[in-house]
């Protein structure tokens, strides 16, 4: 049995580790598939206990030349301590370097001839400060270099190192003049890049802070009732079946059902839902919410990592560790981008100096600011941050993504097959006429409510349900009988009773007048079922029975159409009713008769004509056809079933959630696809300019620490855009958000 679990890793500086560690991980046997996270600094592994183990993917991890953090889970509590000391280091050594480069920058610019002795202060007064704020950097080299990775750490050692080791044969007039003294170049340059780090890693924090948000819902404390006795314990000692009590104001602990108390409670955070909701008793309540105006006491009905908080938790995790298959293309840039600029600056230095003849600084300088400026992180963040931030965004509205190839799947999605009975329509039955020949209404509904008391079928639960309302005694039954598909039968105080459709009642040759099978087909074409009931071989009654649409169905429908999707329904109703249902929503396509097990067959259907397939269900008896289409939504309101079913799971029973599911994810498309552009863009147009192409003709260049700003500028830049993922509602959520 396939195991999955997420592990942090430490120590990756760019895109280029994670693509290591990735590899690393894929090379051991029994892992079946590995997806590190750069910008979570994690792994999501796919592997086969039985083969491979915890300890073996540890030792991975650390023979490709990083630290192994342990299971997510574990650590998460306590990162965010690492990562504030982390960032607290990188803004010192970053003040430290500037505040020592810019005064070197001025004396350098300020065109004073250095006195004897000054000259050979510049390298006692930069070299501590130049060692403290490079060491990271060259340190990450030197590690990758062992584990034989070639990343941007190596380049930027390289363009630090060549900077400052010539400003020292400069000073001693080792080969080099004078002229090459550039310190405040190397300091500068070191800072940039650090400065880089230090705003990388305070953006890409952002990025995760729905997980985290998540995760303070869980309150640690939970009142227990025993004996009578209320008792504050840890919430990881409460058990399954235990009492507990909550407050006005407080968080309610764990998932469990009301039993005493009425109140109203803030599900935002779990559903998406912006009101409050009124729970009362018997309602079911979710670890997290905040219980707003009563005092109530719930019966736990799951204990802490079994709670639906704990599950979305872990479901957002690993869908933001994640790719969608649009990531690839960054992946193969990437994976020769490297080289390739080392090529591009070996290049430049050959031709600037031997063919140009240009100076030896001038070289020198396009040769560092090309290892500078190249860098591909932008390039590497574009994707990951998009998916982190976005997927999180959904979690917070409600709408939980299973992962990130689910985002572009969605966007090339054209059409969207409906389940009808739980989906489109509420799924409950209710009595919506009642048709009497020589009887009345509350005869009808005894001798109909006693035959269905031994029947288990959905469209007798409205039957019994208004028995009770209007307090009818059921009388006994006797051979009670079933018939497969058609009705049921009995004898009550020594009268044959049947009740079931035209063609039972046929069958056990009861006559239906011409003018009742007319109302019969009436009732049929406006959508209700009608069910027959005779006594003694004479028609007695007619129960019309209807499921009711949805309240927000017509306006899902209307809003998928104009996204230009095909729109079809899916059904075991006959063709006449589901026909009703279908055009009252504005439904074109219509698949009547089919059963449960053979919706996922209309699916594979339209996949074989290449298109790809959103699938609508209700999680219940739609598990098939959810695993098959190319996109299942289900409609579960997180419901165990429902979560394990689909690849988004809708937390509220909204059809608008549907097309908020939708939109949510073509933003995210698009803000991936707007970073990728903006990261090509900038390694195209400032390569070129960091090679000198411009010197010629306006004599601009680039300095190298100029260079380190501008890479730094380029990650920050995509970590912002998708950023904005954080505060966008979805059109069709919006409405609903204005409540709030």
């Amino acid at each position: 049995m396939k195991k999955r679990i997420e592990v942090r890793i430490e120590g990756m500086s760019c895109i280029n580790c994670a693509r290591t560690v990735e590899k690393s991980l894929k090379k051991l046997k029994g892992v079946e598939n590995s997806q590190v996270n750069f910008t979570k600094e994690s792994a999501l592994v796919v592997y086969d206990p039985s083969i491979t183990s915890l300890n073996k993917i540890k030792e991975a991890i650390e023979k490709a030349g990083y630290i192994y953090g342990g299971i997510y889970k574990e650590r998460f509590a306590a990162h965010p301590v690492k990562e504030k000391e982390s960032l607290r280091r990188d803004k010192i050594r970053f003040i430290t370097g500037l505040s020592t480069g810019i005064p070197l920058m001025i004396l350098g610019y300020s065109g004073i001839e250095f006195p004897f002795q000054l000259k050979y202060l510049m390298p006692g007064i930069s070299f501590p400060v130049f060692i403290f704020v490079s060491f990271p950097i060259f340190r990450r080299a030197i590690l990758s270099l062992k584990n034989m990775n070639l990343n941007m750490d190596v380049m930027y050692a390289m363009g630090m190192g060549v900077a400052y080791i010539s400003s020292l044969m400069g000073t001693f007039n080792i080969i080099l003049t004078e002229d090459f003294m550039f310190y405040d170049t190397a300091l500068l340059l070191a800072s940039f890049l650090t400065l880089g780090k230090y705003l990388e890693k305070k953006a890409k924090g952002k990025t995760s802070e729905s997980v985290k948000k998540l995760m303070e819902l869980k309150p640690d404390i939970a009142r227990v009732i025993k004996n009578n006795e209320e008792s504050a314990i840890p919430v990881s000692s409460v058990k399954r079946g235990d009492i507990i009590i909550v407050k006005p104001g407080e968080r309610i602990p764990l998932d469990g059902v009301v039993i005493e108390g009425e109140s109203y409670v803030d599900e935002s955070m779990i559903t998406g839902e912006p009101m409050p909701v009124r729970k009362k008793e018997k309602s079911r309540v979710v670890g997290g919410t905040i219980n707003k105006n009563g005092v109530i006491k719930i019966r736990v009905t799951a204990v802490e990592e079994d709670m639906i908080l704990s599950r979305i938790i872990k479901i957002v995790r690993e869908a933001q560790s994640t790719k969608p298959p649009v990531q690839r293309i960054a992946d193969r840039v990437v994976s020769i981008f490297i080289p390739l600029v080392l090529i591009i600056a070996t290049s430049s230095f050959i031709i600037w100096f031997f063919i140009l003849h240009k100076t030896l600084l001038f070289a020198i300088t396009t040769f560092i600011s090309i290892l500078v400026v190249a860098c591909p992180c932008a390039l590497g963040l574009a994707t990951p941050t998009a998916v982190t931030v976005g997927i999180g965004r959904a979690a917070e509205l409600g709408i939980l993504i299973k992962n990130g190839e689910v985002l572009e799947t969605s966007e090339k999605a054209r059409v969207i097959i409906f389940d009808k009975t739980g989906t489109l329509t509420e799924g409950k039955p209710g009595i919506t006429s009642l048709i009497r020949y020589g009887i009345d209404e509350r005869t009808l509904l005894q001798i109909s409510a006693s035959l269905e008391k031994n029947s288990n079928h959905p469209l007798g639960e409205p039957i019994l349900k208004e028995a009770k309302k209007r307090d009818i005694e059921l009388l006994k039954i006797e051979k009670f009988q079933t018939h497969q598909g058609k009705g049921i039968s009995g004898i009550i105080k020594g009268k044959k009773v049947v009740m079931g459709n035209r063609k039972l009642l046929e069958d056990k040759g009861i006559k239906i007048e011409k003018d009742i099978k007319k109302q019969i087909k009436e009732l049929q074409e406006s959508g209700i079922t009608p069910i027959l009931v005779s006594m003694d071989k004479k028609l007695k009654g007619i129960i019309g029975v209807s499921d009711t649409l949805r309240s927000d169905a017509m306006e899902a429908i209307k809003e998928l159409k104009k996204m230009k999707m095909k729109i079809v329904m899916v059904t075991g109703d006959s063709p006449a009713t589901a026909r009703v249902i279908a055009r009252r929503l504005g439904i074109d396509t219509v698949i009547a008769g089919v059963l449960p097990q053979d919706k996922s067959k209309e699916v594979e259907k339209f996949q074989k004509n290449k298109e790809k397939v959103i699938f609508v269900g209700d999680g219940i008896n739609d598990a098939p056809a959810l695993a098959k289409a190319d996109i299942g939504i289900s409609m579960g309101g997180g419901t165990d079933i429902a979560m394990e079913s689909g690849s988004i799971v809708l937390m509220k029973d909204r059809l608008m959630d549907v097309v908020s599911a939708i939109q949510m994810s073509k933003k995210v498309m698009k803000r991936i696809k707007q970073n990728l552009f903006w990261a090509f863009i900038y390694n195209s147009l400032l390569i070129p300019v960091a090679a000198g192409l411009l010197y010629p003709f306006t004599g601009i260049t680039f300095k190298p620490e100029l260079a380190g700003l501008a890479m730094a500028m380029s990650s920050v830049t995509v970590i912002s855009f998708s950023l904005l993922l954080k505060r966008y509602i979805p059109p069709a959520k919006r409405k609903e958000w204005r409540k709030r």
